[in-house]
Parts: C-alpha cells; structure tokens; sequence
C-alpha cells in the first residue's frame, strides 16, 4: 500500500511538474514542438498509470490528464498576460478613435477592435483593444490599463481582473491530479477484490476436497444415502455438490432434505449437476 502512494504522489507531482514545464515554455516554442511533447507526456502517463493496476481504462485516463492539463496551460497563459498587465500597466483615461469587427464567418461571433488615443491625441501604446461584443462608439471615453512596452492589448480593469482565469487553471491541474489519485485507488480496489476472489476460490477447493473425501469415508444409512450437512460447505451450492458427488459415483438427492445433502447410488430425485 505505501507503494502505491508513493508512486501515485510521484505521478501526481510528475503531472503537475510538466503543466508548469509547458507553461514556461509555451511562449518559447510553438505547437510543432509543444504538440509531441505532450503525446510523450501522454504514453509515459499510460505506463505509470498502469502500475496501479485499475479494470478502467488506462489509455483514457492517460488521455483525459493530457487534456485537461493542457487546458491549464492554456489558461494559466492568458491569466499570465492579464496578470503582466496589472503588474506593470499604467490606468488612463483614452477616447476611442476606431472601431472595427472581425471579418464576418458564418455564425461564428465577430470580436470588436477599438483604437484608443490619449487626451493629448497620442495612441495609446499596445495593439487595438478587443472585446467580445460592441461596447464603445467613436467618441466615447473609456478607462483602460495600457502596457507602456506596447506588447499586451490595453483591456480595462475588469478585462485584466486575472482571479477567473487563476481559478480555473488550477481547477484543470486539480483534475489531472486527482485523475491519478482515482486510478490509484480504483487499483487499490481491484488488488483488493482479487485477493478477496482469490480467497473465496482457496476456500472453494478446500471445502469441494472436504466433501470428496467425506463421500468416500462416510458410511452409507440403512436407505443407502450418505448424509452430509450442508453448512459444513457455505461456500458450495447444491448443483456443485452433486457434480462432485457425480464424479465420485453417486448420485444427489433432490427430495427429502431438512438441513443435510444426501447421496446415494440411486435416489428418488436427482438434483441437476454442474
């Protein structure tokens, strides 16, 4: 048992390890790189989880863990920007110069794209702000947090507000790990169950021994029948001990039992072996 939570906590921090791997490395490489690590991560994932040893599938749980870690990734990377931009942004006050709307495509939703200048006519530094709906008019004013580099997008404080995305990230890493500690413990189950399997035919085979060996010591009665009692064998159902009793030469008695099986070499009703 210290061996399966040992292994389970290293795989656990194995997993946690690469979503924080790849999101140091998201903005470094692109997915031609990104995309083979993460089907490494995958089959090393379905080795580990096949130690635990569950009936479920470890294929899809290797796969379920990909994915909802890479959602972390992909979440904790916009809460990196937004973050970056309450860190170091400057709140101003700017007019709106310029609007536009995603090129139209099917039903797909159109994005807003506004340009900001400061009161003094200066842009304001970074590309266009986007939003997800018409917000703003040519005209209007709007309080932003700009990022004096010109690398994010200036979003206002609301847009930057990063506790969501935060949440969420580490709601997918919370998954991924506790996907492992499902497998571990669903092995735990199965190892368990085995064994009690394994117990229950140990106890069947020393009890189907017993009766054999009862139908050859124990004498017959004045009708011919060799009584045994039935709560010496729990664990032997009635149509078992006839197959045996079958294999030994007798017979099982389907009529007349108070509490005892009885075998003969010839009976009134014979109980149906298997």
């Amino acid at each position: 048992m210290r061996r399966r939570v040992a292994w389970a906590a290293g795989l656990g921090c194995y997993v946690l390890a690469v979503i924080a791997g790849m999101y140091v490395l998201a903005d470094d490489v692109g997915l031609a790189v990104q995309v083979p690590l993460w089907v490494v991560h995958g089959a090393l994932l379905f080795l580990g989880i096949r130690k635990f040893g569950a009936r479920e599938s470890s294929s899809y749980a290797a796969l379920f863990i990909v994915v909802v870690s890479s959602m972390a990734v992909a979440v904790a990377g916009i809460a990196r920007d937004d973050l970056t931009l309450q860190q170091r942004g400057e709140t101003v006050v700017a007019t709106v110069v310029g609007e536009r709307l995603d090129p139209a495509d099917g039903r797909k939703s159109r994005d807003s794209y506004y340009t900001l200048e400061h009161e003094d006519g200066t842009r304001v530094p970074g590309p266009e702000m986007r939003t997800t709906s018409d917000l703003y008019d040519v005209g209007q004013t709007v309080t932003v947090i700009a990022d004096p580099e010109a690398d994010l997008r200036p979003q206002t404080p609301g847009q930057a507000d990063a506790t969501g995305e935060v949440l969420g990230a580490a709601g997918f890493a919370l998954a991924a790990v506790g996907s492992v500690v499902w497998m571990a413990w669903r092995g735990a189950a199965t190892e368990r169950e085995t064994g009690e399997a394994a117990g229950r035919a140990r106890l069947r085979r020393e009890q189907e021994e017993r009766l054999r060996e009862a139908l050859r010591a124990y004498p017959a009665d004045r009708r011919g029948y060799i009584k045994v009692s039935s709560g010496e064998y729990p664990d032997l159902t009635h149509g078992r001990a006839a197959r045996i009793a079958w294999e030994e030469g007798l017979r099982a008695e389907a009529a007349g039992n108070r509490g005892v099986w009885r075998f003969g070499e010839t009976v009134i009703e014979e109980v149906p072996h298997r």
